[in-house]
């Protein structure tokens, strides 16, 4: 085989419009969610909350993506991948317009609303896009065409952080909680007021750039091998699917993975801010350093996929992250702050490769199969309020980062028995042809 050839088996012919169109939407949750992250520190300084207060903001943003995730998969499976697209970038561009009312009202709720709504959509588009992407081309490089999609991933989200940076942190007012608290009712309103509108200005100009990414998708003749539905039936597929070990732990490490992610971003510049005393826009440098880490890296993973296992080096990240998790905890200074920005490298291929693997061979089951992988998001709700609630409670956000070292764990340990999980699956799909088809774990290589 020619080394032309092998470049073009990442994907079928005349899907390479589609797979850029696709990929381009990777860019713009990452744009989203890492510009929600610095909303925490926004949010912190602006009306005086707590760590757990401000927690609610991925609350709200994870868990619409575990509310919306499985809603979305009977969307897809019931029509095409494109109609879930289609629906997820409408209510992205809801959301973020929504966001221009809450500043008017001023009332946190209203924004926890409108980040509600955004975030639904962005479950629609993830639970539309990643096996769209794996579907695109031959089977044995589903796990890399993966990674490589996702690999814009991290442009976004240091796009999403150098506008925060920018058009928010840079203009919130320094007034410190104990100094607001003695300010008269008028003055604190129209300090908050400038504040957020500053957030919502970020917010409201993506929605307008989202509208022709809409017409676009739109307008786009999309491939139609994985667009069909098939009858839905969901009972028998949970059964499927449940009796799935290597899925059912995909999803448990998908739970985790996510949780660690988000917890790290979350409180890097609160951890920064700390350590070496900057302010917020300040410590968002080392959050934007974490995240061209993180997108680097990513590249590198995927290259390196080419040679070794994708379940080995997503074990060898988790045991390297893990590791980093302790020198944040136990370090001080610019030691725990690299150490920090570290772990986003490490990080960078697991999402997609736990996704990856946890579809790997689901056949028919693939759609219903990956909103379970996206409803797991709801990890970065759960374990960053538990996060956000630990750094109350000691007055330390250094020990709160014992969190995400358990979620690495976690990680670790499945990485280290997905392969005995994965023949364990194809053992039991074997005894049960009729539920799925004999090749059916050839679906990703």
């Amino acid at each position: 085989m020619t080394t032309a050839t092998k470049r073009l088996s990442l994907l079928r012919s005349g899907n390479t419009w589609p797979f850029i169109l696709i990929t381009s939407l990777f860019f713009l949750w990452g744009l989203a969610n890492n510009m929600t992250d610095t909303l925490l520190a926004a949010f912190k300084r602006i009306m005086s909350m707590s760590d757990f207060q401000t927690s609610w903001i991925q609350m709200a943003f994870y868990g619409a993506y575990f509310c919306l995730a499985l809603p979305a998969a009977i969307l897809i499976k019931k029509y095409t991948y494109k109609t879930g697209i289609l629906v997820g970038l409408g209510l992205f561009i809801l959301g973020s317009l929504l966001f221009y009312p809450a500043s008017i009202t001023m009332a946190y709720g209203h924004f926890l609303i409108a980040l509600y709504v955004l975030a639904g959509g962005l479950s629609i588009l993830e639970t539309a896009a990643n096996p769209y992407i794996v579907a695109m081309g031959p089977e044995d490089t589903g796990t890399r065409r993966l990674n490589l999609a996702q690999s814009f991933n991290p442009i976004g989200s240091i796009t999403g952080v150098l506008l925060s940076k920018i058009f928010i942190l840079s203009e919130l007012n320094l007034s410190s909680a104990e100094e607001r608290a003695i300010m008269s009712q008028e003055q604190l309103k129209a300090i908050q007021s400038e504040e957020l509108t500053a957030v919502m200005g970020p917010y409201v100009g993506a929605a307008l750039f989202l509208v022709m990414v809409w017409l676009a998708v739109k307008f786009t003749n999309m491939p139609k091998a994985s667009d069909a539905g098939g009858k839905l039936d969901l009972l028998p597929t949970f059964k499927r699917l449940v009796k799935t070990p290597h899925y059912m732990w995909a999803v448990v490490a998908q739970f985790f993975y996510v949780g660690a992610q988000i917890g790290i971003w979350s409180y890097t510049i609160r951890y920064v801010m700390q350590e070496i005393q900057l302010n917020e826009d300040g410590a968002s440098s080392y959050y934007m350093a974490a995240l061209i880490l993180f997108m680097v890296s990513r590249f590198i993973f995927t290259a390196l996929m080419r040679y070794v296992s994708p379940r080995i080096l997503l074990l060898l990240s988790a045991v390297a992250a893990a590791v980093c998790t302790l020198v944040v905890i136990y370090g001080s200074g610019l030691v725990g702050v690299y150490a920090l920005v570290a772990i986003s490298g490490f990080m960078s291929l697991m999402f997609p490769t736990i996704y990856a693997m946890g579809i790997k061979g689901l056949g028919d089951d693939t759609k219903i199969g990956g909103s379970g992988l996206i409803m797991a998001i709801l990890g970065g709700a759960v374990l960053t309020s538990l996060q956000g609630y630990i750094s109350d409670l000691t007055q330390d956000i250094s020990l709160a980062f014992y969190v995400p070292f358990v979620c690495f764990v976690v990680v670790a340990f499945y990485a280290l028995v997905a392969g005995k999980l994965e023949r364990n699956s194809v053992n039991r799909a074997g005894g049960e042809a009729e539920a799925l088809p004999a090749d059916a774990f050839q679906k990703v290589g």
